[in-house]
């Protein structure tokens, strides 16, 4: 009873904003550059597009100091129940020992955004790393409240990555919305993007140079897919990276916006509580998870409403 009590209460509490941070790294070549930016433009774009207590920031090949200084600002702005998510494309490299995404002048490395990341009050993070070799940044990386995803399952994996191109495709493609709720999971883009690079090198009769993974337990290396057994995934699964249709809609009206953050909120704790089926009595499990339907079925109903 009490556990469901905390979920429900939870459902009820006051919104929290979410930053974006996009960076586009340093191309090396015009191709790749134009690549970069346009896929961190895209990612922009419907970031912008999905409403709410939003702030989106989108960086062109910045210099390291001036990821610093917009660190520094969100340490600053960002409140505990705030959820804070960084996005980077481009390249990196990995000597064994220390991750560097490539930027121009110093290269950021993945021990320092672990730091600045650290600084930032925001209970609730996502770092998508979608650069060649961005495998080897997950363990200075990783923490309990952090879902990290990573384009390549190793620091070893050095081409140029795919996975970008259809991770931005993922958050404006209804498709990608498999429970149909009309909002994107971090989970739910890691798996689209994920499936697309594998049907990229299929078609292509290529070689798989990219394997992307994913890391929510602040203890593991990444995994490939979500399983029972590694208990990768829960955090992912309720992280709403992006709205779509009437919930996109729902967040830029001030009148139904309340509905809406309690009908994200009842989304989450659902996930949550269907990742700890095993560790509870099936009886328990299924009257929790009877009494958070019926209140999202109340909400749905109240926010169908004109």
């Amino acid at each position: 009873m009490k556990t469901l009590a905390l979920l429900l209460a939870a459902a009820i509490s006051l919104p929290a904003a979410t930053f974006y941070v996009t960076i586009a790294g340093l191309g090396g070549e015009a191709d790749y550059a134009q690549r970069f930016k346009m896929w961190a433009e895209d990612i922009d774009g419907s970031l912008k597009k999905a409403g709410g207590e939003a702030t989106v920031t989108t960086m062109n090949a910045p210099q390291l100091e001036q990821i610093r200084a917009r660190f520094a600002e969100l340490a600053k702005q960002v409140k505990p129940a705030d959820s804070l998510a960084v996005i980077l494309i481009g390249h990196g490299t990995y000597d064994g020992h220390e991750y560097k995404f490539n930027i121009p002048g110093a290269d950021l490395t993945a021990t320092e955004l672990g730091t600045l990341l650290d600084r930032v009050p925001a209970q609730r993070q996502l770092v998508v790393n979608m650069t060649s070799a961005s495998g080897g940044s997950i363990e200075a990386l990783r923490r309990p409240n952090r879902i990290v995803i990573a384009a390549t399952k190793t620091g070893s994996e050095k081409n140029a990555t795919n996975f970008a191109r259809y991770f931005a495709e993922a958050l404006r493609e209804p498709s990608a919305d498999t429970d149909k709720n009309e909002s994107i999971s971090a989970l739910e883009a890691f798996r689209y993007a994920q499936t697309k690079t594998t049907e990229f090198f299929d078609t292509q009769k290529r070689l798989a140079t990219e394997h992307s993974v994913i890391e929510d337990t602040g203890k593991g290396m990444g995994e490939r897919t979500v399983t029972a057994e590694n208990g990768q995934g829960k955090l992912a699964a309720s992280f709403t990276v992006v709205r779509l249709g009437a919930n996109a809609a729902a967040a830029r009206d001030p009148n139904k916006r309340p509905l809406l953050d309690k009908k994200e909120q009842l989304e989450q704790a659902i996930e949550k509580l269907k990742f700890e089926k095993a560790a509870m009595p099936l009886q328990e499990y299924k009257r929790q998870l009877t009494q958070l339907l019926l209140e999202l079925a109340k909400t749905q109903e109240a926010l169908d409403k004109p």
